[in-house]
């Protein structure tokens, strides 16, 4: 699972892929090729239930944040959008649209403004553009091979198609159109932009913390039809935040009215978007989370953490955390009726503990 963070340069955006990544090697508006950092998913949950095994290794769960490189000013004064950023934004399974609501001016925006929903629309026209170009090429080569050909996967894709032509024409990003699950494995090979999840991290400075929660409001008001998350953030303050330790994190939070980093949100939202969660597995030697698409039953979780397991399942084991947490044992949970043997049907909810029972 890989999330791509998308944005003008001097956006915050490589401040925020620092947080993220707990670094500080990647600089803003030197480099011109994407970075990317395998980031940790905090998880309290995971963190408990090591603190009671005491395991020789917690392993949390894992995901792929990728930072394209920052949108800059051409030679003629236009911000261009280049195929090998399309290229850089196409290969990820979500998208974050980092736009700057902070004044600085030792730090110029490229388009001499600070107008946080103006920056959204501009990334939004343009992936829509690059869609609709895709779209149109794709129909008249369609149109074309159906006349030679006698193949019924291009008759049914001919209506698809247009559809996805005529929406976008209107303005409206692809992921906001009631596709069914047929239309959208068609459609998956193409890596559409505005079909792809979005959240949209709008990074605000330390003055704007009285007035964001008011202008995170019209701003999703101006987007309701986007099906985007919103985001509010502080780059600078998450940067220092993240390289503090656990106690001095906590005084710094309340100090400046932060209930949740941005790593936690972030991280969360990708999930979100995705259609994922975890499920857990605990011993001696580990404790692990897995992640999972929602909706997986308890063979496919098996199968996640061997293909041997989903090969010869039997039966999982299945304790909620929050069951664990409340009787404090598996023997406890056992006498409660928290504890139970599940078949390879179960659809495994967030938080489960799994013991997986194979030949």
């Amino acid at each position: 699972m890989q999330i791509g963070l998308v944005g003008l340069q001097y956006s915050g955006k490589t401040t925020l892929f620092n947080t993220l990544s707990r670094s500080s090697a990647h600089q803003q508006g030197i480099k011109d090729e994407t970075a990317v950092e395998v980031v940790k998913v905090p998880d309290e949950r995971l963190d408990n239930l090591s603190k009671i095994f005491n395991p020789k290794k917690q392993v949390n769960a894992t995901i792929e944040v990728y930072d394209v490189p920052g949108l800059r000013m051409s030679e003629d004064n236009k911000v261009k959008i280049t195929s090998a950023f399309l290229n850089s934004v196409r290969n990820n399974d979500a998208l974050f649209y980092i736009v700057r609501a902070f004044e600085d001016d030792s730090i110029p925006h490229p388009m001499n403004r600070i107008d946080s929903l103006g920056d959204i629309k501009f990334l939004e026209t343009e992936f829509l553009l690059s869609d609709l170009a895709f779209l149109e090429n794709r129909l008249e080569k369609l149109k074309k091979d159906v006349l030679k050909s006698k193949d019924e996967k291009i008759k049914r894709e001919i209506p698809l198609i247009e559809k996805c032509f005529n929406h976008c024409e209107k303005e409206h990003p692809l992921r906001s159109l009631n596709l069914d699950d047929n239309e959208l494995k068609l459609l998956s090979g193409f890596q559409l932009l505005t079909i792809k999840p979005l959240a949209i991290a709008i990074n605000y400075g330390e003055s704007s913390i009285p007035v964001v929660d008011q202008d995170v409001k019209k701003i999703e008001s101006e987007l309701k039809n986007s099906q985007a998350s919103i985001i509010p953030f502080f780059a600078k303050i998450e940067l220092e935040l993240s390289q503090m330790n656990e106690d001095d994190q906590k005084i710094f939070m309340e100090d400046y009215g932060i209930k949740e980093s941005a790593l936690t949100k972030i991280l969360r939202t990708s999930y979100e978007l995705l259609g994922l969660h975890s499920f857990f597995t605990v011993g001696d030697d580990e404790c692990r989370a897995w992640t999972i698409k929602k909706n997986f039953n308890a063979q496919q979780a098996a199968g996640v953490i061997h293909t041997d397991f989903y090969n010869r399942f039997i039966r999982a084991e299945v304790v909620h955390y929050d069951d664990f947490i409340k009787y404090g044992s598996f023997a406890k949970c056992k006498e409660a009726g928290a504890w139970r043997l599940e078949g390879k049907e179960y659809i495994v909810k967030d938080g489960d503990i799994l013991n997986i029972r194979h030949n």
